[in-house]
């Protein structure tokens, strides 16, 4: 087993990032209020393009301006508006969490869009995605790694006694992995990607981020878990409802290495809430399963809802974020 020391303190919750509405103050207040111990920077992409997973990512690369077109985002020849739009949603966002947490001084997580998620998301110039072509592939890897090395900075200079997670979400790299991504017509499939190629892109943005503590998330089924540790994720992200027992053996690895995880247990849309005793029982009933003393589980896991917020109500929200942060106490508690 490989000890590892995590920024949260235990029984801990978080969100996993986007939020409904259009007023990143209010959310941010949320955030607080129900999440003061791991708290994070909330996403709000009903402000529209640009304040989108991949319009927010594409808004961080350096000297790869974006613009965005009807079938999504294609890389531009010099910034224009839609990059400015992106940039403007992210300021706003900094400005507000300056203003209300700008003296915090625990853990605070922001999120970004990963590599291979935006080489999937983001269209070349003459059409099709990044993603069919390897050298723009690297080309955006190199370019987001700045990107995001700048927004820490930034970040840190906001709330400077904070500790900072960096959360790298990758909803598309199973597929990518697989050769499931189609090409801009869809009647084919672009081909898969080759793990150490995706490990090293990945490893990229993290090594260039520096001491910000790397959270990979991924909310699928076959969520590469080893791949992921290769590139220098200290915690990993998932959807408990989507880890199979097929996955026993890798999500053990993981917790065995020392690895974090964040298991959301929540649904991320209305839906009236059980129990909180069987909130968290998917948890217990993993933790037993792979034979981890529960004592552990307060100090390894974080709970967080299923996935982002977004088609939430504000009202649903309040009261996923508190389910999360009672039940990780309740766990811990339990743990004794």
């Amino acid at each position: 087993m490989t000890t590892t020391s995590f920024p949260w303190g235990p029984g801990a919750a978080t969100g996993v990032g986007s939020h409904p509405g259009t007023d990143p103050a209010e959310a941010l207040r949320v955030v607080l209020g129900e999440l003061p111990e791991l708290p994070y920077l909330p996403e709000l992409p009903d402000r529209g393009p640009g304040a989108d997973m991949i319009g927010r990512g594409a808004g961080l690369l350096v000297e790869l301006p974006v613009h965005l077109e009807p079938s999504g985002w294609r890389l531009s020849d010099r910034p224009g508006r839609d990059t400015r739009r992106a940039l403007d949603h992210l300021a706003r966002d900094l400005d507000a969490l300056e203003e209300l947490a700008g003296g915090h001084d625990g853990p605070f997580k922001i999120q970004v869009a990963g590599p291979w998620t935006l080489a999937a998301g983001i269209e070349l110039r003459g059409g099709d995605r990044v993603l069919r072509d390897p050298g723009a592939v690297r080309d955006l890897a190199a370019s987001l790694a700045e990107g995001v090395a700048a927004h820490v900075a930034e970040v840190r200079r906001r709330i400077p006694r904070a500790s900072l997670l960096l959360q790298i979400d990758e909803p598309a790299l199973p597929a990518v992995l697989a050769g499931r991504i189609p090409t801009a017509s869809g009647f084919s499939r672009l081909r898969a990607v080759e793990a150490p190629i995706a490990e090293e892109a990945l490893r990229q943005v993290i090594e260039k981020a520096g001491d910000a503590f790397p959270v990979v998330h991924c909310c699928a089924p076959d969520a590469p878990y080893r791949l992921l540790r290769g590139a220098g994720a200290k915690a990993i992200s998932v959807d408990l409802r989507m880890v199979p027992e097929r996955a026993d053996d890798a999500v053990g690895e993981t917790i065995d290495a020392g690895v974090g995880l964040f298991l959301g247990v929540v649904p991320g849309t209305d839906t009236a809430l059980p129990a909180l005793q069987r909130t968290g029982e998917p948890v217990r009933e993993l933790w037993r399963r792979l034979g981890f003393p529960p004592a552990r589980l307060a100090r390894q896991v974080v709970l967080t809802p299923a996935c982002g917020l977004a088609g939430a109500s504000p009202r649903y929200v309040r009261a996923a974020l508190k389910r999360c942060h009672e039940t990780a106490r309740m766990l811990y508690e339990a743990a004794g």
